[in-house]
């Protein structure tokens, strides 16, 4: 009997690590919750690693998407003080992020909701559904990085102006097929 297993990719640098072992390739969907604890994880156990090859750059933020499965897309990023995305959604798909170290600022809205700011210090993670729309900014002197995933994987994100541009309603933009 033949069997297809589902397919996945990790980073080079990581590819002899035990990533693959957190990445549960047979799930297609993770919930808000899985995300928080994959990205907490991944900086917990793979963080000095990751933390070899992190890269800043002056003129934009810098990331590496560090796995993709049919059900997950994991990457991280890295913010200079000051660094920060466009107001977006991630186009309906839910998603989490952990700080790998130093602090990141976070204006965030749900639809229909007041717009709200948090800082996320080294550490600090958070999960969220498909409804909400943010912008980060990188808020440490020596820099910031971070471990960010998305389900379901490859769908683009949808920018604002402002967040409170932020619709009533976020519909699902369709994910791309790999």
């Amino acid at each position: 009997m033949t069997s297809v297993l589902p397919s996945s990719e990790i980073h080079p640098r990581l590819a002899e690590s035990a990533l693959g072992e957190l990445l549960h390739p047979e799930r297609l969907l993770w919930t808000p919750t899985q995300l928080a604890g994959l990205t907490r994880t991944v900086a917990l156990e793979f963080g000095d690693s990751i933390g070899e090859f992190l890269h800043f750059d002056t003129d934009q933020r810098w990331w590496a998407r560090l796995a993709l499965t049919d059900g997950i897309e994991l990457w991280v990023l890295t913010w200079l003080d000051g660094q920060h995305t466009a107001p977006h959604d991630h186009g309906g798909a839910a998603g989490s992020f952990t700080v790998l170290r130093g602090e990141l600022d976070e204006e965030y809205r749900y639809p229909g909701g007041p717009v709200r700011q948090r800082r996320h210090a080294t550490g600090d993670g958070i999960g969220f559904g498909a409804g909400r729309a943010h912008q980060v900014t990188g808020a440490a002197a020596g820099g910031s990085a971070s471990i960010h995933a998305y389900s379901p994987p490859l769908v683009p994100t949808r920018e604002y102006s402002s967040l409170a541009d932020v619709p009533a309603e976020i519909p699902p933009l369709p994910g791309i097929l790999r």
